[in-house]
């Protein structure tokens, strides 16, 4: 279906519109095998036929698909609300007069701390984006191209030096896991809180992850227990951990989740939720794990869950210097994702630290 490029009488109308189809669009494309709420989706859609009156509209209607298990749908409403906000302060008349130099402004001026993977996120979205409109818009018969491509020659600027993720070592990791035990239960920390932490450190999942486990995805096998994990791109994997690890945790929680569901539905079974029995947000997560961090007095320049993954992953690689494995543990699409593990081999530096060790004697 096309439309016209302009069909109201301001700049700011005519690029809320076309973002407004954008997301439309995207809602019907995004994966949604974690949707808890079909019916809010169908509402989002139907109130995404008419004309938003606002961005801040726009970004109430995304965030009620978001909460309703649409959970990829900030990746690009969060570029796109950033560059409704940069191209109208520019007071243009026309969206005919967005060019590909006016973007490049934008990406260097709104992505200069962001990391290189959420640049590079912002440019796929703006070129699909702008890729979008050069689709689907007509007038007389005519379209009107943008042609944004964002070529490397355009994003030389937006080039930063690479930054190693954070992670704990090894006697960080001691301090923290034994600080995790210690933090006294109550109205700060629970059972499901510190065994969701507990897991992530001993698989490395993500937390997105963990929070859409079901009780079926638990596969007990004697000393063992095994999860089934959907991942990035609908991709399943298993990953295990040893029973003695959390073993006094689940039994504690599960028997309080038995109470919950007593008194509640659990949403789609989940093996973890609140005390209404729906989904718990990634944010919670976040929060206990800032203050155990806090409570253990460790200080990273990131403080989140990821941190948690990179650990995992930089002591396996460390420990079995098999990156296939670190590959599959993680559910890593590519193995290069995996190779920046192998900056921490602290075994391989020192062999490059002492190549001239013998040439010196």
């Amino acid at each position: 279906m096309t439309h016209s490029l302009e069909p109201f009488a301001s700049f700011e109308e005519n690029l809320l519109m076309w973002i407004a189809l954008f997301m439309r669009w995207k809602i019907n494309t995004l994966s949604n095998h974690q949707v808890r709420s079909k019916e809010t989706i169908l509402q989002c859609l139907e109130i995404l036929k008419s004309q938003p009156k606002s961005i801040t509209e726009l970004l109430n209607i995304c965030k009620r698909a978001r909460a309703a298990g649409l959970i990829g749908i900030n990746i690009f409403i969060t570029p796109l609300s950033k560059l409704y906000e940069y191209l109208c302060s520019l007071h243009l008349k026309s969206l005919r007069e967005i060019n590909e130099d006016a973007i490049v402004d934008f990406l260097s001026v709104y992505t200069s701390m962001l990391s290189n993977a959420s640049k590079k996120n912002y440019r796929i979205v703006l070129i699909g984006f702008f890729g979008f409109i050069d689709k689907r818009n007509q007038d007389n018969g005519l379209s009107h191209v943008f042609g944004i491509e964002l070529t490397i020659r355009h994003l030389m600027n937006l080039n930063s030096t690479h930054k190693l993720p954070a992670y704990l070592d090894e006697a960080e990791l001691e301090r923290f896991l034994e600080s995790l035990d210690n933090a006294p239960l109550g109205a700060k920390y629970s059972t499901r809180d510190k065994l969701i932490i507990k897991i992530i450190v001993y698989t490395g999942v993500r937390v997105s992850e963990i929070l859409s486990l079901r009780i079926k995805d638990f596969i007990p096998q004697g000393d063992l227990w095994l999860f089934q994990v959907r991942g990035k791109g609908n991709k399943m994997r298993v990953v295990m951990i040893k029973k003695v690890k959390i073993e006094s945790l689940m039994k504690a929680w599960m028997e309080q989740r038995t109470q919950i569901a007593l008194h509640s539905t659990i949403e789609d079974n989940l093996i973890f939720c609140n005390k209404k029995g729906t989904k718990l947000t990634q944010a919670r997560i976040y929060q206990v794990l800032g203050d155990i961090l806090s409570y253990a007095g460790i200080k990273k320049e990131k403080m989140g869950a990821h941190m948690l993954r990179h650990t995992f992953a930089t002591m396996l690689y460390s420990k079995k210097h098999d990156l296939v494995l670190v590959q599959e543990a993680l559910g890593h699409a590519n193995l290069n994702t995996s190779r920046i593990y192998t900056h921490f081999d602290k075994q391989r530096l020192l062999e490059a630290a002492s190549v001239l060790d013998d040439f010196e004697k």
